[in-house]
């Protein structure tokens, strides 16, 4: 069940931040999010409301501290996806947000079986792999700084924050820990949002508009906050450390669909880290 759930929180947040970033792209990282987040707040707040569990203050702490980072995450990956390819910016984000979560729950004590373990290493390098991919038109520095992997990575570390601490609130208060990480979001975007518009005179750039464009922004925030309610429940039924990487095989499904809507190439490396990404999953399931 653990494995279904974390994948189903993969094919969630990879179609999710395809469909933001190509919004991103239209307008800004911020205008997508002010559509997203509060759409995403809502779902998560009504499967609270139905799963029926009471909320309790550690588990909406744990929960709004998981969004502050989660929220900065956003940010930064939003705008790394309109900055740089997708199919390099979802895997460097999510090979620097699997780390965090694995490396914690060893030190807690979960332990795996060597199936699960082989399977957990195959999809850790398969993220590498789909993450390798060359911009010959720009320079070195230019794409360390401009195009997104650096942003990309930051937004990574973020992420793996958010999946740790997220994982460490338990399974007191249901679903709540969600409520209160969307909190956290909301609470970092519109503090960013005030700062830019301070900064920059009341000017955030190009909006999200026409119907399309709009559907398309909430789409997303809806598929995200999904995906929380997925991966949520994965590690209540399961351990953080498995949870957390096959959800972050999330880039498979954004670079599959980069490669589709935008004619992204993929390198050879890429194809056969799909490949070993599928024998991973295959050997987590097995052994599970």
């Amino acid at each position: 069940m653990v494995t279904v759930l974390a994948l189903g929180a993969a094919l969630a947040y990879g179609v999710a931040d395809f469909l933001g970033g190509a919004v991103s792209r239209r307008a800004t990282a911020l205008q997508a999010l002010l559509w997203c987040v509060p759409v995403g707040f809502a779902v998560v707040l009504t499967a609270a409301l139905v799963d029926g569990g009471a909320p309790t203050a550690p588990s909406l702490a744990w929960g709004f501290g998981a969004g502050l980072a989660g929220g900065t995450g956003l940010i930064t990956f939003y705008g790394a996806l309109a900055r740089g390819p997708m199919s390099v910016v979802a895997p460097v984000s999510a090979l620097a947000a699997a780390i965090l979560p694995v490396a914690f729950g060893v030190l807690r004590g979960e332990r795996l079986g060597a199936t699960v373990v082989a399977g957990v290493l195959l999809c850790l390098v398969a993220i590498g792999m789909v993450s390798m991919e060359r911009d010959a038109e720009a320079p070195a520095e230019r794409r360390l700084t401009d195009s997104g992997p650096l942003m990309a990575a930051v937004s990574g570390v973020c992420f793996g924050v958010f999946f740790t601490v997220l994982g460490a609130a338990g399974e007191d208060g249901g679903l709540w820990p969600i409520v209160g990480s969307r909190v956290g979001n909301l609470a970092v975007v519109l503090t960013a949002v005030a700062v830019t518009l301070r900064l920059r005179g009341g000017n955030l750039g190009p909006r999200v508009s026409g119907r399309a464009l709009i559907a398309l922004a909430l789409l997303s925030g809806t598929l995200d906050a999904g995906a929380n309610v997925l991966f949520v429940v994965a590690t209540q039924q399961g351990l953080l450390s498995l949870a957390a990487v096959l959800t972050s095989l999330y880039p498979a499904i954004t670079v599959l669909l980069a490669r589709v809507a935008y004619s992204e190439r993929l390198r050879a490396v890429q194809r056969v880290g799909l490949a070993v990404a599928a024998t991973g999953v295959v050997l987590v399931t097995a052994g599970g």
